[in-house]
């Protein structure tokens, strides 16, 4: 099974997201957008995972505490070298440290920290090919109006699994793990 954990997003700000989308999105654009209920905050991407793992996971994040963390979206972007279109998220004092405690947890159970610093933010759209770099050149050029995004105050992360489909990736919830304070 193929695992990540992530903070999901709130219904507003998944309105705000879609909004956009709308109003950038065309046909043939050569992009895979992604649907607003795969929309999330990755906190670690896990990968190919065996079931003893997943369990060492699911029991070490059990012990995570912390408060509501505050996500704040900042402006539209793009990671060239990929081909994807994003919305940025602040990288706050807390959500690092909440990064940082689930790097934490999950390294006993096989799993390292990245080398690449951490850069929060939520994929709205990936290029398909030769045609998605053209979409992707498109989107740069309409994208100078940056929207304006609410705040919200995080109050769980998830395990997620990924399964790979012909439309794209689709996510199902493993478990759920709420702030519960420090």
């Amino acid at each position: 099974m193929r695992l990540f954990i992530g903070i999901p997003l709130t219904g507003t700000v998944e309105r705000e997201l879609s909004a956009v989308s709308v109003r950038l999105r065309s046909s043939n654009d050569g992009l895979r957008w992604s649907a607003p209920e795969s929309w999330h905050v990755t906190l670690q991407f896990l990968g190919s995972t065996s079931p003893e793992q997943c369990r060492c996971v699911a029991d070490s994040l059990r012990l995570i505490h912390s408060p509501p963390v505050p996500i704040q979206l900042e402006s539209l972007g793009f990671f060239d070298r990929a081909g994807v279109f994003f919305a940025g998220v602040r990288l706050t004092p807390e959500l690092t440290t909440l990064q940082q405690r689930v790097i934490a947890a999950t390294a006993p159970c096989g799993f390292p920290s990245e080398e690449r610093d951490y850069h929060p933010h939520i994929t709205l759209a990936r290029s398909k090919g030769k045609e998605g770099r053209h979409g992707i050149q498109r989107l740069k050029g309409e994208t100078h109006r940056q929207p304006a995004f609410s705040a919200i105050d995080a109050r769980e992360f998830l395990l997620y699994e990924s399964f790979t489909r012909p439309s794209g990736s689709q996510y199902e919830v493993r478990e759920r793990f709420p702030f519960t304070g420090i």
